[in-house]
C-alpha cells in the first residue's frame, strides 16, 4: 500500500536516482526495525539443492544490489537467499547516461548498465561487514577493458577473492552490455572457461576446506542447438547450478513503445514466457542432473509456479519489484505455500 502511493513519486525521478533513492529508504526503514513489516510474514518452505538448505525458494536477482550496500535492509524482506553483483575485478563506472529505462506499460526495464561497480575487493569488505548470515551468491565477470581472450584471468581473480564469504558464485557469461561477453556461451569458448573455473574452484575447496558451489548464467537468446551444447558442457564440468536467463535483446512486444528500441537488455514481464520456455528446453537437456534457477519476469506466486513447474529448483526477482514493491517476495513465497500449491 505504502509503495503504490510513493510510485507515482518514483516514476517521476530519473531511474538511477529513484534507485538509489528506493534503497536508502530501505535501509532507514531497516536500522528503524520497520522493513519487516514490509515483507509481512515469510512462511518457511525449505528447499535443498547445491549442498545448500534455503529457507525458501524466493531469491534477489543480480543488479539491484550491485556493490552488496544493502544487504540487511534487503534480507529483511524475506528472501531465501540473495545475489549481488556483477562484480569485476576493477572498479569501473560503467556504459554512459542514460542507460536504464523504464517500460511501464509493459512493467519492463531496459538497461545498458555495464557492470558498474566498486570492484571486488570493497564488495568482499561490504559483505564482511552486513549481519546478514543467509545465503548469498556473488555474480561475477570481467572486466570492460579485458580481452574476451583473457576473460577467464578477471574471472580467476573474482573467484578468488569473493570464495571466503559467497555461499554461491556465478559466472555471467550473458549480459548484453559488455562488448563480446555473449560469445563465452560459445562451445569452445565456454568449455575453456569452465574447465580453468572448476579447476581452480576445486583447488580453492581443498584450501578452504569448502566447497562453494559455481553457477553460470545464460541468456535467453539462443537457439535449441546452443542451448543443448551447454547443457553437454555444464554437465562435462560438473558445474554445480545454471542460472536462466538474463536480459534479453529481443525488442518485438516493446518495439513501439516510448524507450522499447534502447539498446541493452530487456527485463520484466516480456521476457517471462521466452525465459521459461528455455528453461523447459534445458531441463530436458539437463535431465535434473544440475539444478536450474529461474528467472525473468516473476510478477506473482502464479509466475514463479511456472518456471517450477517448467524445471526450475529456485527462481530469482529484480525488475517486478520496481513495479509491485517490496512486499512482492512475502506475497509470492505465501503463495506457494497455499495450500493447493504443489
Amino acid at each position: 500500500m505504502l509503495y503504490r502511493a510513493m510510485r507515482p513519486f518514483l516514476f517521476g525521478l530519473d531511474p538511477e536516482v529513484a534507485h538509489r533513492l528506493s534503497l536508502v529508504s530501505l535501509d532507514t526503514l531497516q536500522r528503524l526495525g520497520l522493513a519487516r513489516l514490509v515483507a509481512g510474514t515469510v512462511p518457511k518452505l525449505p528447499v535443498r539443492t547445491m549442498g545448500l538448505e534455503f529457507p525458501n525458494p524466493v531469491g534477489l536477482a543480480p543488479g539491484l544490489d550491485k556493490n552488496g550496500e544493502h544487504i540487511d535492509a534487503l534480507a529483511s524482506l524475506g528472501f531465501g537467499f540473495m545475489e549481488i553483483g556483477t562484480v569485476t575485478p576493477s572498479p569501473q563506472p560503467g556504459n554512459a547516461k542514460p542507460r536504464l529505462f523504464r517500460l511501464p506499460q509493459a512493467e519492463a526495464v531496459i538497461n545498458r548498465m555495464g557492470f558498474n561497480n566498486i570492484g571486488v575487493d570493497r564488495v568482499v569488505e561490504n559483505v564482511r561487514r552486513s549481519r546478514y548470515r543467509g545465503i548469498i551468491g556473488i555474480n561475477i565477470s570481467k572486466n570492460a577493458d579485458t580481452p574476451v581472450d583473457r576473460a577467464a584471468e578477471d574471472y580467476l581473480v573474482c573467484l578468488r577473492k569473493v570464495y571466503p564469504v559467497a555461499s554461491f558464485v556465478t559466472a555471467n557469461v550473458s549480459s548484453p552490455n559488455t562488448r563480446n561477453l555473449r560469445s563465452l556461451q560459445g562451445a569452445d569458448e565456454l568449455d575453456a572457461l569452465l574447465a580453468v573455473l572448476m579447476r581452480e574452484r576445486d583447488a580453492l575447496a581443498r584450501e578452504e576446506g569448502r566447497c562453494v558451489p559455481l553457477a553460470v548464467k545464460i541468456a535467453p537468446d539462443l537457439d535449441d542447438e546452443a542451448i543443448e551444447s551447454i547443457a553437454d558442457r555444464l554437465l562435462a564440468h560438473r558445474v554445480d547450478a545454471v542460472i536462466a536467463t538474463n536480459t534479453t535483446t529481443a525488442r518485438q512486444d516493446v518495439a513501439h513503445l516510448p524507450h522499447g528500441g534502447e539498446q541493452g537488455g530487456l527485463s520484466g514481464a516480456p521476457l517471462r514466457a521466452k525465459s521459461t520456455a528455455l528453461i523447459a528446453k534445458l531441463g530436458s537437456a539437463l535431465k535434473g542432473r544440475i539444478p536450474i534457477i529461474g528467472v525473468g519476469g516473476i510478477a506473482s506466486a502464479a509466475d514463479a509456479r511456472e518456471k517450477l513447474d517448467a524445471g526450475a529448483t529456485l527462481v530469482q526477482l529484480y525488475t517486478a519489484l520496481l513495479y509491485r514493491g517490496p512486499g512482492l517476495v512475502g506475497e509470492i513465497v505465501r503463495g506457494l505455500a497455499a495450500p493447493g500449491e504443489k
